[in-house]
């Protein structure tokens, strides 16, 4: 058994990706584990998966529907907004639905998760949010998306001060580009609008990491279950790189 068993665990976006091995991670640790999203077959998918992980259907851009999962997942010592969207246009072409789009999702939902989250805290506490390396610079063709993990980090770095004083701390984990379903589109994206072969088009993302690699979803779950164990107390505020050095 490790620091996490016998602790509740909320994880959004918990149907698939990273979100899913959050879950399967912690619930393997002994954790009691909700997983939250929009789409309920992946959220079972998951859960079906652990007799330890159990579900909810929220949208996190939702006051209501956040502040209704955490009534339905009891009070949650470590809380891990995950849930997240990304769409790739130039500057000029991308509308104002698509930047409130990626706000709503990647930053609101973020705000939202960790407010209620925070509340029912009974007490010691870990309110982590994945971003990205995007949340640490910029990338060409997804300014919506750095913009709201540039706040995701700033969102971090400000609650980590209130909560200072608690025993809880606060703090991002950016990977680079992950070997998940989301890069997997993007990896569709890139073919479909430059002509690149998918091995291609993925060497391309890979590029951006210096070890020449896609980053795995095992390598943000270390990094989580590192964060909740002792000896982590003084990590508050921060936004942890996991990208093979390009930060």
């Amino acid at each position: 058994m490790t620091a996490v068993a016998g602790k509740r665990v909320l994880v959004t976006g918990g149907g698939s990706g990273v979100g899913a091995a959050l879950a399967l991670a912690f619930a393997g640790a002994g954790a009691e584990v909700v997983i939250s999203g929009r789409r309920r077959a992946a959220l079972e998918g998951t859960a079906a998966r652990h007799p330890a992980i159990q579900l909810v259907e929220a949208d996190v851009t939702d006051e209501a529907s956040v502040q209704a999962m955490f009534a339905a997942a009891g009070p949650c010592e470590i809380v891990i907004a995950n849930a997240g969207a990304a769409e790739s246009a130039p500057f000029g072409r991308i509308t104002l639905d698509q930047w409130n789009a990626m706000l709503a999702v990647n930053l609101t939902g973020t705000f939202l998760t960790f407010r209620e989250g925070l509340a029912q805290m009974p007490g010691w506490g870990r309110l982590i949010a994945v971003a990205s390396t995007a949340g640490l610079k910029g990338y060409g063709y997804v300014a919506p998306y750095a913009a709201a993990k540039h706040g995701v980090v700033g969102l971090c770095r400000s609650l980590a001060l209130e909560v200072a004083k608690k025993p809880i701390t606060v703090n991002a984990l950016c990977p680079g580009f992950l070997d998940t379903e989301m890069t997997d589109r993007s990896v569709e994206n890139i073919s479909a609008k430059t002509g690149m072969n998918t091995d291609e088009a993925r060497a391309s993302l890979a590029a951006h990491n210096p070890q020449k690699r896609l980053i795995q979803p095992a390598e943000v779950v270390s990094a989580a279950m590192w964060l909740c164990a002792p000896g982590a107390e003084g990590i508050n505020g921060q936004a942890l790189a996991i990208a093979g050095g390009e930060l």
